[in-house]
């Protein structure tokens, strides 16, 4: 058989911490040395885990939780293992306080709109449907009204058919365009919403493809009757819902600019109409997990806000992020630790991280190298470990990517230590750019 050359290879972006798939503990809620896509923080993972246990128990109701350590420390990293170990479908919503400032809002409604982000709600919705396989599809062709040399469906008749019965049902010009664009023919499998008139194509039915290369999925003829009940499931954050809501909430919005703040009023409906549908059993609300880094840029008011909002009844798992120690609490000339209001603090379950050691930070380059799907022979892996230890882990990190462009440029599948070292050289640290700026001090603008 003809081999198929590949031309073109997938698209793949690695953020920081797209390998972490939770805490990394056992049973007993002892952290392991690797876990999870996780490397050392033992004390801090082990806490986390305590606290997600406390979530699945709804006793964090009223409280926080703040994240302290010096930068590089995994303090994301821990944020987001703690919302994976949560569930699947628990919405992650990670901002730097400094998002909250703009000139388009309020910044106390851009951090009510980014808590309401964060909070799902999991709906149970019951639709009325046709799902049969398609086994007669005949179109009534006529003169396209724009186009009088093409023909477009007027109408059509489609007979479907399922294990135990066969039925036939005209469809209008709506639904018969949709056919035709969907490539609709016999032997597929849909799905037509009754409500709705919308067409979903679940596969094609048939024990192996018709093609070597094929994108279709197979799948059996359905069971049951051709019109029946089926149940869907999907999660909205309620900031989807106050916008669909603002939306159509007044005639006159079609004729206005359109505002990214939103009335408590619409805020108020959305919940309880949420409500009732909790009451009614369609609905269920997932409380997911609001990040917020650089805690010490929020001022007093944003504080005094979120103070009152972890109150609510509908508040997510609100995590605090600072790398600060005793600092200015923003709008006030008074200091406290990590730049937080005593008050707030009282409300905090503090978790701090430490420095990793060198063998923690090999083997988080060996795991992000990994990852990434990079080779590195073991004297680039030495001297990757070593300037982590000595500058910042975040920098031995970041010159991952050029080292392995500097081995594809030796034609190399490889990464050496000379290919670390003349990244090295070519992008400085934090270290060597204060000395770089104190060399030329006198020839730079102040």
């Amino acid at each position: 058989m003809e081999e198929i050359r590949e031309l073109a290879t997938k698209f793949e972006r690695y953020s920081a911490h797209s390998h972490i798939t939770g805490l990394g503990l056992d049973d007993s809620l002892n952290a392991r040395e690797i876990g999870g896509g996780l490397v050392g923080q033992k004390k801090a993972r082990e806490a986390a885990g305590i606290i997600v246990r406390l979530i699945k128990e709804g006793k964090m109701a009223g409280r926080g939780i703040l994240i302290a350590g010096p930068p590089g420390t995994g303090k994301t990293a821990i944020a987001v293992a703690i919302s994976k170990e949560l569930g699947k479908d628990i919405p992650f919503v990670q901002v730097s306080a400094s998002e909250f400032y703009s000139s388009e809002m309020k910044k106390t409604e851009a951090l009510y709109q980014t808590m309401r982000k964060a909070i799902g709600v999991r709906i149970r919705d019951t639709r009325r449907v046709l799902e049969g396989e398609v086994v007669e599809l005949d179109y009534s062709m006529v003169p396209n009204p724009y186009n009088p040399t093409q023909k477009i469906p007027e109408s059509a008749r489609i007979t479907l058919a399922t294990k135990k019965e066969k039925r036939s049902f005209s469809v209008g010009n709506r639904i018969a365009m949709q056919f035709m664009y969907s490539g609709i023919s016999e032997g597929d499998v849909i799905i037509i919403d009754k409500e709705t008139g919308r067409v979903t194509k679940a596969g094609r039915t048939g024990s192996e493809k018709r093609y070597d290369i094929d994108v279709e999925e197979i799948v059996e003829r359905p069971d049951g009757s051709v019109e029946k009940d089926k149940e869907y499931t999907y999660v909205v954050s309620l900031h989807d819902l106050d916008e669909a809501r603002a939306r159509r909430s007044t005639i006159f919005s079609l004729f206005t600019s359109e505002s990214r703040e939103i009335d408590n009023e619409i805020r108020q409906a959305v919940d309880e109409q949420v409500k009732e549908w909790i009451e009614q059993g369609i609905a269920e609300l997932i409380p997911g997990v609001l990040f917020i880094d650089e805690t010490h840029l929020m001022d007093i008011e944003l504080f005094a806000f979120m103070n009152r909002a972890m109150e609510s009844e509908m508040a997510p798992i609100i995590i605090l992020a600072s790398n600060r120690g005793f600092a200015r609490i923003r709008g006030t000339d008074d200091t406290s630790p990590h730049g937080v209001p005593l008050d707030l603090l009282d409300r905090l379950l503090i978790i701090t991280t430490e420095p990793y050691s060198r063998e923690e930070i090999r083997l988080i380059i060996e795991t992000r190298s990994a990852e990434m799907g990079l080779l590195l022979d073991q004297g680039a892996i030495d001297k990757l470990t070593e300037i982590g230890y000595k500058n910042s882990l975040r920098y031995a990190i970041q010159l991952l990517a050029p080292a392995n462009e500097l081995a594809k440029i030796r034609n190399s599948g490889k990464i050496e230590i000379v290919d670390v070292e003349r990244a090295e050289s070519l992008f400085v640290d934090v270290s060597k750019s204060s000395a770089y700026l104190k060399e030329w001090e006198k020839k730079m603008l102040t």
